[in-house]
């Protein structure tokens, strides 16, 4: 109407003859286009306001790759490019002493969705869902869902069977999400194209491919375009969102777009060699985790290379689907607000130890990247600490951060105390548990007990001299005080992580994991033409 008017006025001023009029009509249009630009500025800070109201707390975007060690630029890795994380790092915290409680997805994911200890869940197995073994337990992203944001899901946060449960929901958890969304790309249905070990099997053994196509056009790169949507809706409706975006790689099969691969030269990767003997000066535990994957064992040098390529050409995959949602973090006014934490469920071997995988009480299998970045710790840009740090202290501290009380079952401990101060201790260790053996990591060194039938046998590893965990001292008289102390430490570190925390509610023990179908993909296939590319052996 305003406008209207204002036309109206200056149309009736240009038209009339009168001098005194034209003067009396410019002085109108002055005081009603004064009073349109007021109107239109109240306005605009009447949708600030509200805005604002809906959205006075800081958010959260929490982004887990799966199965990534730390062979990332910026933990020190020459050779994998991975400039996105990098820099995200760079305007971040890192921590580079962090473990997860247990190398395998479901339990570990269990574990720090949670606060807890694996030995506190009950969750020690794939294909468990969390309610059957604590079903009163407050995730964190329920706990979010309780103080009015908005909890979504994209992609692999609990448990899925990798690649074979691509698509669906896995063993997620229902009641931790307002909204879910579940990616399905080209990797999924071209898996006949991929390279394997085993025939027809691909997410329990070595298996890669240099793929055709886009990066949308992957599982991986159709999550982070939605976790964009996502962030758009945000931007506009103002709401407060915790947004966990679950990757799906590096996880075998090693499948990246070609232009990945590109970035590697194979000559320049480098595989660790390992021999039998190595084996007699561990114990027998220790010996079998790494000699578990019998195809794996001693496999050609060309091949090896070829298959740790594969696995640095999905890092940088992931790394730049991370680049693209923070971009978008970035461009949609939201970065300001918003705490961005990236981690991983467990480390991974390349070929270290003479294995590859997960699943070993090793530096390699247990150790993760974990980066805090954005508001709530912007002023504490490229700080990094190699204080001993567990996976299940990020829910206390993302709790402590965004201003909401921790539950009490949550055992974690909070971060913050370094984001002030990177020389202050939170923890004299880190504790990981797998099967019959507990491990301890400090700032210095890790030792690992392993319960063989009646008795107990142990690793110690001085990470001074010894990063690679190769020279075991648990007999070395030189080293006796420093065993004694550790060994003492871990006994007691075994011993909380078993207590029950409170306000956990009821906890199941025992719990087996689903019982899978029959395996129906394995036989015949054929491509999109029909013609038969494998047949049942």
């Amino acid at each position: 109407m305003l406008i209207l008017k204002t036309a109206n006025v200056i149309k009736s001023a240009f038209f009339n003859s009168s001098y005194a009029n034209f003067m009396l009509r410019m002085k109108n249009i002055l005081f009603i286009s004064i009073l349109f630009i007021a109107t239109l500025m109240c306005g605009c800070k009447d949708n600030q306001t509200k805005r604002q109201s809906k959205n006075n707390k800081l958010n959260v975007l929490f982004i887990i790759a799966d199965d990534l060690n730390c062979d990332l630029g910026i933990y020190g890795n020459s050779t994998v490019k991975s400039p996105h994380i990098d820099n995200l790092g760079s305007k971040g915290i890192v921590f580079k002493n962090v473990h997860n409680q247990y190398p395998l997805c479901g339990p570990s994911r269990a574990s720090f969705m949670t606060g807890m200890y694996a030995d506190q869940t009950n969750i020690i197995a794939n294909n468990i869902y969390l309610r059957s073994a604590v079903p009163d337990v407050v995730t964190l992203g329920q706990r979010f869902r309780q103080q009015g944001y908005q909890s979504v899901r994209i992609g692999k946060i609990f448990h899925y069977d990798n690649p074979s449960s691509i698509g669906t929901s896995g063993c997620d958890d229902i009641y931790s999400w307002d909204q879910t969304f579940n990616p399905y790309g080209r990797d999924k249905r071209e898996e006949y194209k991929i390279n394997t070990l085993s025939p027809r099997r691909y997410g329990g053994t070595l298996s890669w491919l240099a793929a055709e196509g886009k990066d949308e056009e992957q599982t991986d790169g159709i999550g982070a375009t939605k976790a964009i949507e996502y962030l758009d809706e945000f931007a506009k409706t103002g709401e407060n969102f915790f947004l966990a975006v679950g990757m799906y790689r590096p996880h075998t099969p090693y499948v990246a777009p070609k232009k990945y691969f590109d970035l590697y030269k194979r000559e320049d990767i480098e595989i660790d060699e390992s021999s039998d003997e190595y084996l007699t000066t561990l114990p027998l535990s220790a010996a079998k985790s790494i000699r578990a994957k019998k195809n794996q064992i001693n496999l050609d040098t060309l091949l090896a290379k070829e298959i740790k390529e594969a696995y640095y050409a999905t890092t940088s995959f992931v790394d730049a689907q991370v680049g693209r949602i923070l971009d978008k973090l970035k461009q949609s006014g939201l970065a300001e607000n918003t705490l961005v934490v990236f981690t991983s469920d467990h480390g991974y071997h390349l070929g270290e130890h003479g294995h590859w995988q997960k699943q070993t009480l090793f530096d390699n299998a247990t150790r993760v990247p974990l980066i805090f970045a954005g508001a709530g710790i912007s002023n504490k840009a490229g700080l990094s600490s190699s204080n001993p740090v567990e996976l299940i202290d990020i829910y206390p501290t993302i709790m402590e951060i965004t201003g909401i009380e921790t539950p009490d079952h949550v055992v974690g401990k909070s971060l913050v105390p370094l984001f002030r101060n990177s020389e202050n201790t939170i923890r004299k260790s880190a504790l990981t548990k797998w099967r019959n053996g507990y491990s301890i990591k400090t700032e210095r060194y890790r030792i690992t007990k392993w319960k063989e039938e009646d008795q107990f046998s142990y690793e110690l590893y001085d990470h001074k001299y010894d990063k690679k965990e190769l020279n075991n001292l648990s007999g070395d008289s030189g080293y006796l005080d420093i065993f004694d102390s550790l060994k003492t430490q871990l006994d007691m570190r075994i011993i909380n992580s078993k207590l029950t925390p409170p306000g956990i509610g009821r906890q199941r023990k025992n719990i087996k994991a689903l019982d899978k179908a029959p395996n129906i993909t394995y036989g015949d296939i054929h491509d999109k033409n029909g013609v038969r590319i494998f047949m049942k052996q």
